[in-house]
């Protein structure tokens, strides 16, 4: 157990998983209090949204899932996404000294790089969230030279800092201050809306069914991303963003 803020962490470690989501599901199912996180140094099976893999060599990445029973409705249940991703962000200018920008609905970048990625799953009983687990993978120390198919669009937190960055102090730092934010849950639309690099670009929305194209304007309280598209303004609960240029 650590405790960090106002909040208990129930720190459960793996040499190697095949997801950190998938094992903190079934934790979450299986009745987990919130507080659970689960970390491993290798995924399998890591992925990203819309059934996307996440790949990063063993020991390299902070690869870990909170389970988190938030007092939100369905409609809200980004907040918890982006109190884990304003937490990230804070540990990163913590222990690394450089501060990663925001990106609608769930990633983490340094000039156009990506350098973390999350993803949140939820369960529900009826239409009420029970659970949700939110998944972070954080490129930590990784070689200089990337392979061929991530070089220009990946980055590490060494690479940045200029240095070996420690693990166990960026696990430290974000969950001390996931703590606090989700003390708070109100307040991060707020932060989130002042960081959020997705605000005032040009974007491409891929939805079910629809792809849509306007000038993402706002974030809204509930965690939305609010896009003019010049015919009305849209607001889009879940979808597929590419920032266009």
């Amino acid at each position: 157990m650590a405790s960090y803020g106002y909040k208990i962490w129930d720190v459960r470690r793996h040499a190697e998983l095949d997801s950190t989501n998938r094992l903190a599901a079934d934790l979450a199912r299986a009745g987990a209090p919130e507080g659970v996180v689960v970390v491993a140094d290798h995924q399998t099976a890591g992925r990203g949204r819309l059934g996307r893999t996440w790949e990063a060599p063993p020991g390299s990445s902070l690869l870990m899932t909170v389970v988190l029973r938030p007092a939100l409705d369905a409609g809200r249940l980004h907040l918890a996404t982006m109190a884990v991703a304003l937490a990230v962000a804070d540990a990163c200018a913590d222990v690394a000294g450089f501060a990663p920008e925001l990106e609608w609905p769930n990633d983490l970048v340094v000039h156009d790089r990506k350098l973390a990625g999350i993803l949140a799953e939820a369960g529900f009983e009826g239409n009420a969230p029970r659970w949700v687990v939110v998944g972070i993978g954080l490129n930590v120390n990784w070689p200089a030279e990337l392979p061929a198919e991530l070089s220009g669009i990946a980055v590490a937190a060494n690479h940045l800092a200029g240095r070996d960055v420690d693990r166990e102090l960026l696990l430290a730092q974000l969950l001390e201050g996931l703590a606090n934010r989700c003390s708070s849950l109100d307040a991060v639309a707020e932060d989130y809306r002042r960081r959020c690099r997705t605000i005032g670009r040009d974007v491409r929305v891929e939805l079910s069914g629809e792809t849509l194209r306007g000038r993402a304007v706002d974030v809204d309280d509930a965690g939305h991303l609010v896009v003019d598209t010049g015919d009305n303004v849209r607001v889009v609960a879940a979808g597929d963003v590419v920032h266009l240029r």
